[in-house]
């Protein structure tokens, strides 16, 4: 419903309603105030609020053309703690999804998600991709997209083939075959032989999905499913994984899994990725090499992978601060700490820089405000005395956190909004 709300600080005019929020539906404008209200944040409301949202749409964008084009691109999104790097890394993924990529967004920890132990960083992976679109999971348009190759073949054979890159580890090439295809056809007598006892299909599909997220699974009964499901080539090579080395050959194959299956790319983001420096020297050691390879900076490979990273001064910091030629002895064995000197290897990364948002931005973003609040709650604020009185109240607010800003600003509208309720 259209709403003659008005414009302006200093001079009311009437105004129609910004076209990306005619858009939304009503319940989701509403559900993202109030989310806003919790310090929360919300794909509608960052669409509505992004600052400088044109020069992080052009660098995004760019990167997503180099992808198209065969390079390698990443991103570092650096700033302050509260400065807006949550919010700028979700709108990163909003974009990315519109535009055809799939993305997965994460929170490093340096005790529950550290970067060095790259095996549980690629379980958070799995668990938070999303697919472009309304085309359902990745497993579903995988199984999808395998049997439409399989029934243009006139019989199975080998290892598949082309339906998987090259470099993915042969665990993962039997997983996705097994998720792909169906169970072998038994008869009543055959089911009730001791032979086939142990067979228990109803959990083949948690196995698979557990397995696909790099849980540890008994290969004993993965096995039994890969039989059971068929897969032709299971036993040419080793089950296991160990190490970080497998799930990152696993990221950069299923980029190009995601790339034939009709998506653009896989856009990873990983936020608080501070806490890389946050962690002891060996691991530390561990994870820059991990970054190496993601930023791939003297390489260029064929995986379409398009790393986000947010991070604070503290790990530019740590990074300027350290000793690259550091060793540690094993006996008479000098070991280094670091394979390469980070810090000289990545002088030239993309980094977007948060900038604190000057006085008049702030009064923008409170129009904008006003008119997702007014939507929501369906009232007419009187926009130019509210703005004055939210920036009034937007100078009390000592935090530099964005987050408790945009809170304030949405407890002034509701005093506001009940006010004129109760006509005071």
């Amino acid at each position: 419903m259209e709403m003659p709300l008005r414009s302006g600080i200093d001079r009311e005019e009437p105004f129609s309603f910004l076209p990306a929020l005619e858009k939304e539906d009503h319940f989701n404008i509403r559900q993202a105030v109030e989310r806003l209200r919790e310090g929360l944040f919300d794909p509608v409301a960052v669409r509505m609020l992004t600052a400088h949202e044109e020069r992080l749409k052009a660098i995004v964008e760019r990167g997503f053309g180099m992808l198209d084009a065969g390079e390698r691109p990443h991103l570092c999104v650096a700033g302050a703690y509260g400065q807006g790097k949550s919010h700028s890394l979700v709108y990163i993924q909003d974009l990315a999804l519109q535009e055809g990529f799939a993305t997965s967004l994460i929170n490093l920890d340096p005790r529950e998600v550290p970067f060095h132990n790259f095996r549980t960083v690629y379980r958070e992976l799995m668990r938070n991709l999303r697919m472009p679109g309304a085309n359902g999971s990745f497993p579903s348009q995988w199984k999808k997209w395998f049997q439409q190759r399989i029934k243009v073949r006139v019989e199975l054979e080998g290892d598949l083939g082309d339906l998987f890159p090259a470099g993915m580890p042969h665990f993962f090439k039997a997983v996705l075959a097994a998720i792909a295809l169906g169970n072998v056809s038994l008869s009543e007598r055959e089911r009730q032989s001791t032979k086939h006892a142990a067979l228990r299909p109803k959990e083949f599909p948690v196995l698979l999905a557990r397995a696909l997220e790099g849980e540890a699974v008994p290969l004993s009964r993965l096995r039994e499913v890969f039989k059971y499901r068929q897969v032709p080539f299971y036993k040419d090579a080793s089950l296991s994984c160990r190490g970080s080395e497998p799930f990152l050959l696993m990221v950069q194959a299923l980029s190009r899994l995601l790339r034939n299956i009709g998506c653009r790319g896989w856009v990873l983001l990983f936020d608080e990725a501070e806490a890389i420096a946050q962690a002891g020297v060996i691991a530390r050691g561990k994870s820059y090499n991990l970054l190496h390879s993601l930023f791939a900076q003297d390489v260029s490979g064929s995986a379409f992978l398009y790393p986000v990273f947010a991070f604070t001064d503290d790990f530019f910091q740590r990074l300027s601060g350290e000793d690259f030629g550091k060793v540690r002895t094993r006996g008479e064995t000098e070991i280094p700490y670091f394979e390469l000197d980070y810090a000289d290897k990545w002088r030239d990364l993309t980094i977007y820089r948060l900038e604190d948002l000057s006085r008049k931005e702030w009064e923008q973003l409170c129009r904008k405000l006003i008119r997702l609040h007014g939507a929501a709650y369906e009232w007419q604020p009187p926009e130019a005395g509210v703005a004055r009185e939210m920036i009034s109240g937007l100078d009390a607010v000592r935090t530099p956190d964005t987050r408790f800003k945009l809170k304030a600003l949405v407890d002034c509208l509701d005093l506001v909004h009940q006010r004129q309720v109760l006509n005071l």
